[in-house]
């Protein structure tokens, strides 16, 4: 179970990176609207998927007002880096500062990696450190920063998400305490909201399948995966959102990529296959 969950987790995943560019690439929707049509509909589909599940009542599990904030920082970000970064670089971005975030806590619990762990996490850094290198072919820094501290919330949300019993109560509550926010940022960004019909559909298809969804699987995945090594495999996910923009998108990719997503892979694979789950 634990490579189909994780394998689905991490095509929803590469799946929101091209849907958050296609809309913003195209302006069929600006960043903040996005966010808050992405987060209602994921909102509002898990607690639907809540109450056919007939639980008695979406709010007994274990989400709380902290995920939320991350939740809600990751997807701002999210959205925002996408009007200047192309989906294979913002995906190998974030989930490059989401390995850190939850390598570091993985160390600080108590988690000692072994010896192709450190190795495989090395070259995945040094891949990351060359895209971000200052050059012809570098990312907007803009972009990147605003990717940065993505990555670095939706690590620590799936850091807190490991301690997750019931992972279809505690993404529903995250995503519904998440509501007070976007009313707040539809309320801040209202007079320059721009949305058109395919940017809608495209936001609600983010919110409600690659997301709501997508990170239900995700926490279930997690039950398997150790701290290092549900780092590591995330970083599977700017190959796939990669390929998906060249062939989706026509996006170009610079050697620059190229080489830093073989070392980000290659690390994965070191660390990852040499250790496999049991």
């Amino acid at each position: 179970m634990a490579v189909i969950y994780t394998s689905v987790a991490m095509i929803a995943f590469a799946g929101n990176s091209l849907i958050c560019r296609f809309a913003l690439r195209d302006h069929t929707i600006d960043p903040a609207s996005f966010t808050a049509v992405r987060l209602g509909a994921g909102a509002i589909t898990l607690l639907i998927i809540s109450w056919l599940a007939r639980r008695s009542g979406p709010f007994h599990g274990h989400g709380n007002w902290f995920s939320a904030v991350l939740l809600f920082t990751y997807a701002l970000g999210f959205s925002y880096a996408y009007l200047w970064l192309s989906a294979g670089v913002g995906a190998l971005i974030l989930f490059g500062f989401v390995q850190v975030t939850m390598i570091l806590a993985g160390l600080f619990s108590g988690d000692r990696p072994s010896a192709s762990e450190w190795l495989g996490w090395s070259l995945a850094c040094s891949g990351l450190v060359w895209l971000l290198l200052p050059g012809a072919d570098a990312p907007s820094l803009q972009g990147a920063v605003l990717m940065a501290t993505a990555g670095v919330a939706w690590g620590l949300y799936s850091v807190r998400g490991r301690a997750v019993k019931d992972a279809l109560s505690a993404t529903t509550v995250n995503f519904t305490y998440c509501l007070p926010m976007v009313a707040i940022l539809v309320a801040i960004t209202v007079n320059s909201a721009s949305i058109s019909i395919l940017g809608f559909t495209l936001a609600i298809a983010s919110g409600a399948i690659t997301s709501g969804i997508g990170y239900i699987v995700w926490y279930a995945a997690l039950d398997y995966l150790q701290p290092m090594r549900a780092a590591l495999v995330q970083l599977s996910v700017p190959a796939i959102a990669a390929v998906g923009g060249i062939l989706l998108l026509t996006e170009p990719v610079s050697l620059q990529f190229l080489l830093s997503a073989s070392l980000v892979v290659g690390g994965i694979g070191l660390a990852v296959i040499r250790r496999p789950d049991g």
